[in-house]
């Protein structure tokens, strides 16, 4: 079947809803603000309704926000969802979720155009802070949805200002039903941006995403002995950031060992932070990751050993905590080869990709057969304003995430 004799997305007016919901929350430096549970969340949520209405979709929501547009089947079983994120970083771009949740919105526009009917109905999922700056956990609307959070926990979760998410929540107008979080689904699906360089730099239009890295999370905290930095002689010291800076250079390290491995220090604080006091304390957040089990394992091994080994010899006092765990997650063979299959039958040029990031479908995963669609984002860039993705990209991974809907969800006829 030749390109030209498939059904095919509306590519200007998908590139056209991603502007117009980018200006909701728009930075003077092009990104997008558009925090979980804010104003700018309610008014993007707001509009996404509204698009939705249009498109003939009914809107329905469950007790922690999550937004379900859904088109009707030619049966009532359990839908195939597509969807990802409007939350959006500080500092965010316009295609990160924003692109899934609007590639899924254009296919139910285009089916309804063209009177397709499926077999199972289709829900377009816009899942409620995905990012996690305001609030933890991160992936919270997918994580309640899949069983991994309680609902109650997510709700209590408090923001650095001491804002309650279900007491935003309701003031924004998003509180819904319980009931819907429990339903079953038949796949999900979910296109998305790729946030990192390599299909761009392998020119590559389509990304089939095979799964999702392992991630380990731990909060480190050293403590030594505060002093006076003139009169003190080093080797009387018990440096708490000079530790933590031995034991930041040796994650580096164990990131190298393995060529698909991750390890980032992205967060340290110290105390008492002042220019002539030796620190008596350093705490810092360190992220692992790797696609294997065993990779995840080891690295958390090396670390481990690494902070007791800094730690006995300099003197200092180490604890850790655990902040998250991930396993590696494999998404669905069968729905995977479809991405690729739907890449090579349109004529796109496509490569299998591991996902560096985590994302909501990491957690739908656990429940349904789940793949991803990757399409490149300029050098590599994301969480970033300067954010970009190609017009010709977007469409493509928009053709390409129609057709593994119609397949999931089955092609009844036409009406």
């Amino acid at each position: 079947m030749g390109a030209s004799s498939l059904t095919s997305v509306n590519g200007q007016r998908l590139w056209g809803s991603l502007m117009e919901l980018a200006q909701i929350g728009a930075t003077p430096a092009g990104g997008v603000r558009r925090l979980a549970l804010t104003d700018e969340d309610r008014l993007g949520r707001d509009w996404l309704k509204r698009q939705a209405q249009a498109a003939g979709l009914a809107v329905s929501i469950d007790v922690v926000g999550n937004m379900y547009l859904r088109r009707a089947g030619k049966v009532d079983m359990p839908p195939v969802l597509i969807g990802s994120h409007i939350d959006t970083q500080p500092s965010g771009g316009k295609f990160d979720g924003a692109l899934g949740v609007l590639a899924g919105l254009e296919v139910c526009r285009v089916l309804a155009e063209q009177h397709i009917l499926t077999e199972l109905p289709i829900e377009v999922v816009a899942w409620t802070n995905e990012e996690g700056s305001r609030f933890l956990p991160v992936m919270a609307g997918s994580g309640v949805y899949a069983g991994v959070y309680d609902a109650d926990t997510v709700l209590d979760a408090r923001a650095s200002d001491g804002a309650r998410f279900g007491d935003e929540l309701a003031r924004i107008g998003y509180t819904g039903t319980a009931g819907l979080v429990s339903r079953p689904a038949a796949a999900y699906l979910e296109a998305h941006i790729e946030q990192g360089p390599i299909l761009e730099a392998q020119d590559r239009a389509i990304g089939a995403v095979r799964g999702a890295l392992g991630q380990v999370w731990f909060e480190v905290e050293i403590i030594g002995y505060e002093a006076h930095a003139g009169p003190t002689p080093m080797d009387r010291r018990k440096d708490a950031l000079q530790a933590a800076a031995e034991i930041i250079c040796g994650i580096e390290a164990i990131g190298r060992i393995h060529p698909e491995a991750r390890a980032t220090v992205g967060m340290i604080s110290v105390w008492p932070n002042s220019r002539n006091v030796i620190p008596g304390q350093a705490k810092f957040s360190v992220d692992l990751r790797h696609p294997d089990k065993s990779g995840c394992s080891d690295m958390s091994g090396r670390f481990l050993a690494l902070v007791e080994e800094v730690a006995s010899r300099r003197g200092v006092d180490a604890s850790l905590n655990k902040t998250n765990e991930w396993s590696p997650m494999e998404f669905d063979t069968q729905l995977v080869d479809q991405v690729r299959n739907s890449a090579m039958n349109r004529g796109y040029s496509w490569m299998d990709v591991v996902s560096g990031a985590g994302h909501d479908a990491v957690y739908l995963a656990r429940v349904c057969p789940t793949a991803m669609v990757f399409i490149p984002c300029k050098d590599g860039i994301s969480h970033n304003e300067s954010e970009h993705a190609r017009f010709d990209h977007v469409e493509a991974g928009a053709n390409v995430l129609l057709d593994c809907v119609l397949r999931a969800a089955g092609r009844a006829h036409n009406r």
